[in-house]
């Protein structure tokens, strides 16, 4: 039997929790997600060596749980302690930072929040080009924009192990995820976690984005930027990490509940994983790019949803963004390019 604090019970009785880092059986927790009394799932190892390993990452989820006497409720007390620590207003694509709320014709409730400084990151790790000013050089020239690479055995296997990393991180964001906790906690677990693996939070300062990774809430569609906005019970959030490690980017993200959701907002993040299985399943060597949206927009809208075509699925590897671009919705207008083996793409959905 599957508890919901993510234990199991076998025939016996006896309850059974999986390690946080390696998923073996865990014998151990942590002294202070006990003292916290946070759930056991995200407080268990199986050895000292494997809580060690996650310390960096795991000590993060305590910042989450801080006493309601130091932290406002209110919007406006949530602005008002993120301005007196110094933090500001992200405006001009990441470029300029203000005390003041920017202008913009907003479509929904949310609005951003100030946001901390610029995380850093250790001289001895590999970065991109783009880490210090902000301006990829090799990526908008490179042939790759208008041509598929087909990726090698060797470069296929760095990926994999970039992209293990980067579950991993993801996992961990996750783990700190809950109504209270900002959104800029949750970058900070991953940038801590990707640093203390070896890598480069690939999205930190990419045409001067200021975060290590997107946080979207609600009716943000992605690329939503960290900031001190506490989430909210009832919030859906989607967390996009990308990791640079072994010279290549491990790029993927996934929509998480905070608290109870509606309804509503169940069947939407429901409806959206099915398109992704859905598209993923349909993907073989001779089929038409243009297949994917095809398969995409057909079950988003029987399941009486639509789909955003403001951005798309592109493909990955050396390059943090790079040709074929995967529409996600059907069009007679895109190439009739059909896919090929070993080409790595990144889906937005």
């Amino acid at each position: 039997m599957t508890h919901m604090d993510g234990s199991s019970t076998m025939g016996s009785g006896e309850t059974v929790i999986a390690c946080v880092r390696c998923s073996k059986l865990a014998r151990l927790q942590c002294p202070k997600c006990l003292e916290l009394k946070l759930p056991r799932a995200n407080a268990s190892f199986c050895s000292q060596e494997c809580f060690k390993a996650s310390w960096s990452s795991h000590k993060l989820v305590h910042a989450g749980v801080k006493s309601e006497a130091l932290r406002s409720d209110s919007p406006e007390g949530q602005i008002s302690e993120a301005l007196s620590r110094g933090w500001l207003y992200c405006l001009k694509k990441g470029q300029v930072r203000s005390s003041q709320l920017p202008f913009f014709d907003w479509t929904g409730s949310l609005r951003p929040y100030p946001i901390s400084a610029r995380r850093v990151v250790p001289d001895h790790i590999s970065r991109p080009d783009w880490a210090s000013d902000g301006i990829p050089k090799v990526e908008p020239n490179s042939d790759l924009q208008t041509r598929v690479e087909i990726k090698s055995g060797e470069q296929i296997e760095r990926m994999r192990e970039t992209c293990r990393v980067a579950r991993q991180i993801l996992d961990a964001a996750a783990r700190a995820i809950g109504p209270g906790v900002t959104t800029d906690e949750v970058d900070e677990v991953v940038h801590e976690a990707t640093v203390a693996a070896g890598g480069y939070p690939s999205p930190l300062n990419y045409h001067f984005f200021p975060k290590s990774c997107c946080t979207s809430v609600n009716e943000v569609i992605c690329h939503g930027i960290p900031d001190a906005r506490r989430l909210e019970d009832g919030d859906i959030v989607n967390v996009d990490v990308t990791v640079y490690l072994n010279g290549c980017h491990g790029d993927l993200n996934e929509t998480f509940f905070v608290g109870k959701v509606d309804d509503f907002s169940q069947q939407l993040v429901q409806c959206t994983y099915e398109c992704l299985e859905k598209a993923i399943a349909s993907v073989k060597p001779g089929m038409r790019y243009r297949e994917v949206g095809e398969v995409i927009s057909r079950h988003a809208s029987l399941s009486g949803f639509s789909v955003v075509k403001s951005y798309c699925g592109h493909g990955i590897g050396e390059l943090f963004h790079c040709a074929p671009n995967i529409p996600h919705y059907a069009s007679i207008q895109i190439l009739n390019l059909r896919l090929m083996r070993k080409i790595s793409i990144l889906s937005h959905i």
